[in-house]
């Protein structure tokens, strides 16, 4: 009887041991840091091994349409210092409708060793959407009363 027990517990940790390594593994690999433009560039080659989201301003005039690929440029300007990335998505879903020049965009992917970004997915923000409304001023009424 004790040696069924201990059958049994092996079986019981082995078990829990492949669910904690496939647990860490998908992690591991579903996990993708957010960088900026330049914090990218700043990871040098450490950037080519992993994957990651960059995010930025689509520079206006840069979007091309090659079919299913497309090319733009994210930029980011931090302390007067403008920050380039020629970015490529070959995704196969449709970029969002607010995809569009002078946008706030998330490329998801990893950094090629050609300094070029190639993405599997691209999120865009449209900033002006979740502002608040400015006042509107009624104008004032300078007539005197009779």
């Amino acid at each position: 009887m004790n040696k069924n027990y201990l059958k049994f517990g092996g079986l019981i940790v082995g078990i829990l041991s492949v669910l904690g390594w496939l647990a860490y593994e998908g992690v591991a690999a579903g996990g993708a840091y957010y960088k900026t433009v330049p914090e990218l560039r700043a990871m040098g080659e450490a950037a080519t091994a992993k994957r990651i989201r960059v995010g930025g301003d689509v520079v206006p005039g840069s979007i091309v349409r090659h079919g299913q690929e497309v090319k733009f440029t994210l930029m980011q300007k931090e302390q007067d210092v403008v920050s380039t990335l020629n970015v490529v998505y070959t995704g196969i879903d449709p970029l969002p409708d607010t995809f569009k020049d002078g946008s706030q965009a998330l490329a998801d992917g990893k950094l090629g060793a050609d300094g070029i970004f190639q993405a599997k997915a691209v999120q865009a923000k449209c900033a002006s959407k979740y502002e608040a409304k400015p006042p509107v001023m009624k104008p004032a009424n300078n007539k005197p009363t009779a």
